[in-house]
């Protein structure tokens, strides 16, 4: 039974349970030709201000998740081409929420003009790969704090 129908996601009765429509999304640990990893600052209502996150966006109609996240890639920070693989698929908060999250690894990207869409504001942060793991104890964002280990990880 639907309880709520919104812009950005849907609320549903599920076996006597609320769950939250949100469909699938990506996100994009980028590790430009310079050896920088590129991330975004942005607001954040619900966390009460800016946070530090990996370029992440919603899996649109007829898109696949890997042409979404080339997408968002380029529209967020201007980085396109390189080498992608994915490295992680996982549940962002499953015990109200049906988000599945595909994490991407892209590298030997190259720079561009970024177009972000509509009200975005996004402040790019780019860090050495040698400075990454000094990030790690103050990101708050689950997806960003992810595709980093995972990036440390593979390094």
């Amino acid at each position: 039974m639907k309880l709520y129908e919104g812009p950005l996601f849907d609320v549903e009765r599920r076996d006597g349970k609320d769950v939250v429509l949100h469909g699938a999304a990506v996100a994009v640990v980028a590790v430009d030709s310079e050896g920088t990893v590129t991330l975004v600052r942005q607001e954040r209502v619900p966390a009460g201000g800016k946070l530090l996150e990996l370029p992440a966006g919603g899996v649109e109609a007829g898109e696949t998740p890997l042409e979404t996240a080339r997408r968002e890639l380029r529209e967020e920070t201007g980085l396109s081409g390189g080498d992608w693989a994915e490295v992680a698929t996982f549940f962002t908060t499953p015990g109200f929420v049906d988000e599945k999250m595909h994490l991407f690894l892209a590298t030997e990207l190259e720079r561009g003009e970024a177009s972000p869409q509509g009200d975005e504001e996004l402040e790019l942060v780019r860090v050495p790969l040698a400075e990454v793991p000094s990030l790690v104890d103050d990101v708050e964002d689950a997806k960003t704090l992810i595709g980093l280990l995972l990036l440390l990880r593979r390094l």
